[in-house]
């Protein structure tokens, strides 16, 4: 049984290697002898990957019966738009070619390719990671409603959602969100997490004491960020309220931030909220080191922009940060995660952006890393996030889809 795996992310993108790879490989134990898993990335020029690169990676995959088949990423466009096109073509060559029964499609954006394909050739077509992605631009404002890639977007959102009859979703939300929005329902849903590796993201990469040398974070309260600014992510707000946390803690307070972004950004940003440059460290690191690197920090932040629409989704880093035993400050209404944070007294939700209420939401992180002491607070909030973010919820899924469903 050959898959092809449509993505629209590039292969060292950390939604390939965190929200994709792990779940391919289990996919792989799931198939027949023989089968083969073709991964589509749309790779980004800053993320090109060289003939060396790329002979380790093949090396890599091929233990798992995974081969990448890699193209090219253009922005949104006309030129794009003819690009994939030609793409287009050669996937429907390459799904005859090399007989591939099942597109399994990787959030909404790779799902559009999916359709498409799986229209084209009459293949079976799975939706994975299926969550909404046109309507977060809209209410995120990075798109008007009029728009021509909102229109694109929306309405292969809405095709991809009426072909497949089977999908697997952050949240059980989402099948009524389809069948509201796209009046689409599926025969087989399934519901599967962001789930997390707990073995690369564990108490020992707490306060690793050669970083803490390194930066001079001995004795520091240390608040992390991993993530990018803009889009689906708040962006002077989180300068804002990590201001109000050196208020608070004075020389104490250290930010470490895991992204890609600018000096110049990053200094704009700090400059406008108050917030000394030095009192930041920014780095960006291969996905190996990042454990080590979120693991100083004291607490974490989780900087959704709360739009109806993330209901539907699953951070990735939240269970990263819980998984290391981290209490979180989180907008509220982001997936199940606000609501698992705030029951569970392992974080403190952000309702409002004002000094005042990050003040409340840093007294409340304070409260709880002063109430026990920091590894009897990492197996309570790691206990947690093993509840909700296991890897065996994804296990169950595939299990029914490909060892048994589709196996018939």
């Amino acid at each position: 049984m050959n898959i092809l795996v449509t993505t629209y992310w590039s292969y060292n993108d950390a939604l390939i290697q965190t929200y994709t790879l792990p779940y391919l490989k289990i996919i792989n134990r799931n198939l027949p002898e023989r089968s083969k898993i073709y991964l589509l990335t749309l790779e980004q020029e800053h993320q090109k990957i060289d003939l060396k690169e790329r002979s380790k990676i093949d090396s890599y995959l091929s233990q798992f019966n995974i081969e990448l088949l890699p193209f090219t990423y253009s922005r949104f466009g006309m030129h794009s738009m003819i690009k994939m096109g030609i793409t287009l073509l050669k996937l429907i060559v390459f799904c005859f070619k090399k007989n591939i029964k099942i597109i399994h499609s990787w959030c909404t954006p790779g799902g559009a390719i999916g359709y498409i394909l799986s229209k084209l050739t009459r293949k079976i077509l799975i939706l994975d990671s299926y969550e909404p992605h046109a309507e977060p631009m809209i209410e995120a404002g990075e798109w008007k409603k009029n728009s021509t890639a909102f229109k694109i977007l929306w309405t292969l959102e809405k095709l991809q959602s009426k072909r497949s009859n089977i999908a697997i979703a952050c949240v059980s939300e989402m099948r009524k969100y389809a069948q509201e929005k796209f009046n689409a329902d599926f025969e087989y849903f399934y519901v599967k997490p962001a789930c997390i590796d707990f073995n690369q993201f564990s108490y020992a990469n707490r306060k690793r004491k050669e970083l803490l040398n390194k930066y001079n974070l001995e004795d520091k309260i240390i608040g992390v960020y991993a993530g990018k600014f803009g889009g689906s992510y708040l962006s002077q707000e989180v300068f804002d309220f990590f201001s109000v946390a050196e208020e608070y803690w004075g020389d104490r307070f250290r930010l470490v931030m895991l992204n890609n972004h600018s000096e110049e950004e990053i200094l704009r940003w700090c400059e406008k909220a108050g917030l000394s440059r030095g009192k930041v460290l920014k780095f960006f690191v291969p996905h190996s080191e990042v454990a080590d690197y979120i693991g100083l920090a004291d607490f974490a932040l989780t900087p959704f922009i709360p739009v109806p629409s993330k209901r539907y989704g699953t951070p990735i880093k939240t269970g990263e940060y819980l998984a290391l035993g981290l209490p979180v400050v989180i907008t509220e209404n982001i997936s199940d995660d606000s609501e698992v944070i705030e029951k569970n007294g392992i974080g403190s939700i952000m309702r409002k952006f004002d000094k005042h209420s990050y003040l409340q939401n840093l007294l409340e992180i304070e409260n709880i890393i002063n109430s026990m002491s920091r590894e009897d607070l990492y197996l309570k909030i790691r206990a947690i996030a093993e509840e909700y973010r296991s890897f065996s919820k994804a296990d169950i899924a595939y299990n029914e889809i490909y060892g048994k469903l589709l196996s018939k």
